[in-house]
């Protein structure tokens, strides 16, 4: 399935399956994909970040369960290893991390090319906006993280909404703002998002915003409606 969640006017839901029951995520699945636009699945080495996440098999496994598309986000050192295994499980966007370095990052964007799938990249808190530049007409998503890297649960960084911010001008100046996707990962609350699509982000990686809704048809509304006026 082709990765097709280009700009489009209201703000998206790549919705983290980290958050999740992660006994039954089958379950969790099904359940949301009547509202999610895609599903984000986290993969850390232990390495690059302090956990260990999702693997190839897992997604394969998941696959089936849904329709929308699979956004894996390779928090690892060696994103240029598991990309093949990755593509073939299932992925619609690949993305890695600006941190592991430019060879990295080029063989990375190499092999995610070479396996027909769409190439997104993150950048964590100290990386300057600037360091997306030499790659950014290869990709169709930037995650901007809002929270340390690997970090589950923590609070808003200060400093995102205005680097989202400098990230679309950028966007803009490079006349690449119609297909680049902006996703704000980390710090999603109810009270940060209008922030944070205020400050011009395209998607979210909500992850307890959904999951403990008690009301869920009511939470993907509002995310879909939260208008960004400037």
């Amino acid at each position: 399935m082709a990765w097709n969640l280009a700009p489009r006017g209201r703000l998206l839901a790549d919705v983290s399956l980290w958050s999740a029951d992660l006994a039954n995520l089958q379950n969790a699945v099904e359940r949301l994909s009547p509202y999610a636009d895609s599903f984000h699945l986290d993969v850390a080495d232990a390495h690059f970040a302090p956990d260990l996440l999702f693997f190839p098999g897992l997604v394969a496994a998941l696959r089936p369960h849904t329709t929308r598309p699979f956004h894996v986000h390779l928090i690892v050192e060696e994103p240029s290893r598991l990309v093949d295994r990755f593509a073939a499980a299932g992925a619609d966007l690949i993305t890695m991390h600006c941190e592991v370095g430019d060879a990295e990052v080029r063989r990375a964007l190499d092999r995610i090319q070479a396996a027909h799938k769409s190439s997104g990249m993150a950048l964590g808190l100290d990386t300057p906006v600037a360091a997306i530049e030499p790659y950014v007409g290869s990709l169709a998503a930037v995650i901007l993280m809002g929270t340390e890297i690997g970090v589950k649960g923590g609070s808003l960084a200060p400093e995102a909404p205005s680097r989202i911010a400098e990230l679309d001008q950028r966007l803009q100046r490079l006349g690449l703002r119609s297909s680049v996707l902006i996703v704000a990962d980390g710090g999603i609350r109810r009270e940060t998002v209008p922030l944070l699509r205020e400050a011009g982000v395209d998607a979210i990686v909500p992850g307890s915003l959904v999951f403990q809704a008690a009301d869920l048809a009511g939470v993907f509304d509002w995310v879909h409606a939260v208008p960004r006026t400037s």
